[in-house]
């Protein structure tokens, strides 16, 4: 059986060539898997516009545990975190300094309304104790992309630290780190890099993580030791996830071989679009205004007909070929269509058309949008 194209937000449809990597096996305390591990670090900093103020910390481990990692290691048991709230990784991150009891203050906003800088400075204004923001540059529960810039310029004016969940933004969408203030901004492998899950990253400003030593409140997840001993020998404190690395190796050739960033932002705001025309042909509507709709995952209104079960629907689409998202909004139901991935636009129809095909098949009844 071939296998399916991946219409979602991470893990997601990678290339043979990235496939093909993980063939090999690795010795993780060889010096030829050192030197894959630092090249990669390297052109992390660099697409992220890191410059010397900025390193890269690589992270056993799904995104989350890059973030609780960041978390964890660069904010004091003291710290005061506002988080921005517009959907479930805004939670998530809610939820991970509840454990860590790191005092936050939940700044809410609708599921389909991006972050309000006007609001994060007016927190400010209310609550001086305030010492960090950490903020979701793209909420994916929506698709929805906040302001990043504009949040770093309100927290470099008003001296508060912030850290940011870019894990389905890096590598897509103009990020630029070196002068921004930003202290530490985490993704991972399985996203818009187009290579396979298993490692995040954090890259974080050097005097920031200096600061840090001693801070954690976990062994596995402490950010600053990870970096300091790679530093010392070159080396992951754990066993690496060597398959994972060389993955992501081939992967940035492939993403340099294209154009870099903008040539990949490119590609995928073509599917979006392609995507969201092509829905709308048939009927489906987006949830979000395409204002602040970003080009990485969609979000649609399930038809309001009896005959359709997500469940039901997305078997058929995936018997011919693709996997579709579950909503995750908790007021509307809804289904979410990645627009990421080693795919184009032409993948995107086909996938569409077969949308099309499991509407029929289902009699399922679509509104007009």
């Amino acid at each position: 059986m071939p296998t399916p194209i991946l219409l979602t937000p991470g893990p997601l449809t990678t290339s043979a060539a990235t496939r093909d990597a993980m063939l090999r096996d690795w010795g993780s305390w060889d010096a030829e898997f050192n030197r894959l591990t630092a090249s990669v670090c390297a052109d992390l900093v660099e697409i992220a516009q890191g410059g010397d103020a900025y390193v890269c910390v690589p992270m056993q481990g799904s995104g989350t545990f890059a973030v609780e990692a960041a978390l964890g290691t660069l904010v004091p048991r003291d710290g005061v975190v506002l988080v921005p709230d517009n959907g479930a990784y805004c939670a998530r991150i809610l939820k991970i300094l509840d454990r860590l009891g790191i005092d936050a203050i939940a700044l809410p906003f609708g599921e389909d309304a991006a972050v309000a800088p006007a609001a994060i400075e007016a927190a400010f204004a209310r609550e001086p104790r305030i010492t960090h923001v950490a903020l979701v540059h793209l909420e994916t529960s929506a698709g929805i992309l906040n302001p990043l810039d504009d949040i770093a310029a309100i927290c470099r004016r008003h001296g508060k630290r912030l850290i940011v969940d870019a894990m389905s933004s890096f590598g897509a969408l103009p990020i630029a780190l070196d002068g921004s203030g930003i202290d530490a901004l985490v993704s991972a492998s399985g996203k818009c890099l187009e290579s396979v899950p298993g490692m995040g990253f954090v890259l974080v400003r050097r005097d920031a993580l200096d600061e840090a030593e001693g801070r954690s409140p976990s062994l596995a997840l402490d950010l600053y030791d990870q970096y300091a001993y790679l530093r010392k020998t070159g080396q992951w404190r754990f066993t690496p996830p060597t398959h994972v690395v060389a993955a992501l190796r081939t992967a940035l050739d492939q993403f340099i071989a294209e154009g870099g960033r903008p040539a990949r932002g490119a590609r995928y705001v073509e599917n979006c679009r392609t995507l969201v025309e092509s829905m709308r042909a048939l009927g489906f509507v987006p949830f979000l205004d395409a204002s602040v709709q970003a080009p990485v995952i969609v979000t649609f209104h399930a038809p309001a007909d009896p005959a359709y079960d997500f469940k039901r629907f997305y078997d058929e689409v995936k018997d011919a070929g693709f996997i579709l998202y579950p909503g995750k909004l908790t007021q509307l139901e809804t289904f979410r269509v990645g627009c990421i991935g080693a795919i184009d636009a032409d993948d995107v129809r086909r996938a569409v058309a077969a949308i099309a095909r499991a509407v029929e098949a289902l009699g399922i009844k679509v509104r007009r949008g």
